[in-house]
């Protein structure tokens, strides 16, 4: 009998348990299907209010009682006074690279809206966070900065953490670009990294046939035999990519020496600026703090919906392109 119990009440707990483990799950994903409607479309944030709250903040918890009811008069006082003044304004935009540079659908959506209604005087600055990947990808990236310069609009560039590769295409559009002292910077070079698993198919008897209709439909790949042929072929098409790198640099950066700095090496901020890859050490949040006083800061967000298999597919076609398509490094 208390053996039966026993089995019982432990079939009771794993089955509360699983049903706990289904009721968490689903509403995880109802949630997150909640959040991603709620999200999509664009947002704009006032940088000015949230550096100033976040100061008064601090400034009222030092202050004596008299002081803070003197400080919140003056902040009323400020903004009835700025009320209909126009003042120039800087357009803030983030861009987080991954592989395949997949921000670029909200980048484009984000200065499609700035350049909407930005006027003369007013500036964008873009804080860059991107290591490079795939070629087209980020190439269409730096295709968005280029709207912004072609409409005569100042545009920074401002690198924390890193600009490399395809991250300084984008980069190198900029009239000005701010690097965190240790932000990595450079990388101009391309590269197509193929694992070939002939040779182990070959040994188990396994047979690949890669039937194609032109010369160099497909050189390198995975399975099929790789000749000499296909290797130059490949080298070849990766120096072009790279010559079309180095023209975009030189093009928006013309005092650049490519031949110094075109070799797919990285430098930190500091070693940038003497090179002259960078026109300025210091940090995103310097360059903001400095401007609030005389310019509107506002962030531009442009959050899209995605649903998870849409990401799941990304996440896949990554896996599976990563390998086949030229990536810069």
């Amino acid at each position: 009998m208390t053996e039966a119990l026993l089995e019982y009440t432990l079939f009771l707990l794993k089955t509360v348990t699983l049903v706990a483990a289904i009721t968490f799950v689903a509403g995880l994903f109802v949630n997150i299907s909640r959040r991603n409607r709620e999200a999509e479309g664009l947002k704009v944030t006032n940088l000015n209010s949230r550096f100033r709250n976040a100061a008064d903040g601090l400034r009222r918890a030092l202050m004596p009682k008299g002081e803070r009811k003197q400080l919140a008069k003056q902040r009323k006082q400020e903004a009835k006074a700025a009320q209909g003044r126009r003042r120039k304004r800087v357009f803030v935009l983030d861009f987080r690279g991954d592989i395949r540079a997949s921000g670029t659908a909200s980048l484009r959506e984000e200065v499609s809206a700035v350049l909407a209604v930005a006027e003369s005087g007013d500036e964008v600055l873009v804080r860059l966070e991107n290591a490079g990947g795939l070629v087209h990808e980020h190439g269409l990236a730096a295709s968005q900065l280029v709207r912004v310069k072609d409409r005569g609009i100042p545009l920074t560039v401002a690198v924390d953490k890193v600009a490399a590769s395809g991250g300084y295409l984008m980069a190198c559009v900029a009239d000005r670009i701010v690097a965190a002292p240790f932000a990595v910077v450079g990388s101009i070079g391309v590269l197509a990294q193929i694992p070939n698993f002939r040779r182990m198919l070959d040994e188990r008897g396994v047979t690949v046939e890669q039937i194609k209709a032109g010369r160099f439909k497909r050189t390198v790949s995975m399975f099929g035999e790789v000749t000499d042929e296909d290797r130059d072929k490949l080298r070849e098409e990766l120096e072009d990519v790279h010559a079309l790198f180095q023209a975009m640099v030189a093009k928006h950066r013309p005092a650049l020496d490519l031949e110094r700095v075109a070799t797919g090496e990285h430098w930190y901020g500091s070693r940038a600026l003497e090179l002259g890859l960078v026109d300025e050490i210091g940090t995103s949040d310097d360059w903001l703090t400095r401007l609030v006083d005389e310019a509107d800061a506002w962030k531009v967000e442009w959050r899209g919906h995605k649903r998870l298999m849409e990401k799941l597919a990304t996440a896949m076609e990554e896996g599976r392109l990563g390998g086949f398509l030229p990536r810069w490094k």
